[in-house]
């Protein structure tokens, strides 16, 4: 079985998260959209949280699964049989990035890493702008799945 995983912090899951992973699952038998933990940071979902959104809007997709992870990437894919990560570019900056990471999760373990451009109707989309533009009453619905924005909403209104 050819396995890759989808890394991320996925606070929120914004469309263009969900347009990588649903590609990414028409090119491997399974993928795992795994949601970091990094413990120094406060997100404004919790891991759980976030977990719960991406099993409901991958729901659909019968070969993705999603779970968490600490650590380095690679050690994740080693113990999960995982030949090859999937991330998505929406911009040089992104691209500089991402290949840095991927020569060197090359260079430490082997492991692939297939970029994809983004679909240019995210191309400015990322979960902090999602995050603001929602905190400041600003309209986002468009930019993520249902439950997100349902979230994303609850989560403000709480807040006050």
């Amino acid at each position: 079985m050819r396995r890759a995983v989808c890394p991320g912090s996925y606070d929120p899951a914004t469309n263009g998260h969900l347009d990588i992973i649903e590609r990414a699952a028409r090119l491997f038998d399974e993928v795992v959209v795994a949601v970091g933990v990094n413990k120094s940071k406060k997100g404004l979902f919790t891991t759980e949280e976030r977990m719960d959104i991406l099993r409901e809007i991958t729901a659909k997709l019968p070969n993705v699964r999603v779970d968490s992870w600490q650590g380095l990437l690679v050690d994740y894919c080693r113990e999960n049989d995982i030949i090859a990560v999937a991330k998505g570019l929406r911009s040089v900056s992104d691209f500089d990035y991402e290949l840095q990471m991927a020569q060197m999760n090359r260079e430490l373990t082997g492991l692939e890493t297939l970029l994809m451009a983004n679909n240019p109707a995210y191309g400015f989309v990322s979960s902090s702008l999602v995050k603001e533009i929602s905190a400041l009453g600003g309209d986002i619905e468009h930019l993520v799945p249902p439950i997100v924005f349902k979230r994303l909403s609850e989560k403000y209104s709480e807040r006050g």
